[in-house]
């Protein structure tokens, strides 16, 4: 099913690269809730979500010219909206710790506004997700979600494949901690 998709992606993409722009929305619609998904897992609210998932298909869409059709265009989308969604978390932090010192207090850790959820199906409460990293977060969604394996998972991460399962190792070490604490 991968490499169907795949070949429908790299139609799409030849065709939009020849001129014809308006394909690139069939692209846009079919990845839009997926990358939806997992740009609220990282940043924890709408707003921001949809202004970096605006962001990564925007720069996608303008560097098409430099995509590696050997490579997989969701992969590749959702390491453009991965670096997008730290990027937002870095202004996030960089905001509050300039509006908490402005007010004279000391600048703590940031807590998303919205509760942050892998599915509708089988949601994380917030609590537990703001215990794992960006990184974490997002190889757990990946992985559990996407179905992604670690070389994939790599890919968006853009780190070595044993990097990306360790992330993977660490945020489910950590669920699993957590929720064994809340019923013991």
């Amino acid at each position: 099913m991968k490499k169907t998709n795949r070949m429908n992606d790299s139609q799409l993409l030849r065709e939009c690269l020849r001129g014809e722009t308006d394909k690139f929305k069939v692209i846009v619609e079919k990845y839009r809730g997926k990358a939806m998904a997992l740009a609220l897992n990282i940043l924890g609210n709408r707003q921001d979500a949809e202004d970096a998932c605006q962001e990564a298909f925007l720069q996608a869409f303008s560097h098409l010219n430099k995509f590696d059709f050997k490579r997989s265009f969701s992969n590749w989308l959702f390491s453009i909206l991965y670096k997008r969604c730290l990027d937002q978390l870095r202004k996030r932090r960089r905001f509050f710790i300039f509006f908490k010192k402005a007010k004279g207090e000391e600048a703590g850790e940031l807590s998303g506004s919205q509760a942050l959820s892998f599915s509708k199906q089988n949601p994380l409460p917030h609590r537990l997700l703001e215990k794992l990293s960006p990184k974490e977060r997002s190889s757990l969604y990946l992985w559990a979600v996407e179905g992604y394996t670690g070389k994939e998972i790599a890919e968006v991460l853009r780190c070595s494949p044993s990097t990306a399962r360790v992330h993977l190792y660490k945020a489910r070490k950590k669920i699993k901690s957590l929720l064994e604490k809340e019923h013991v």
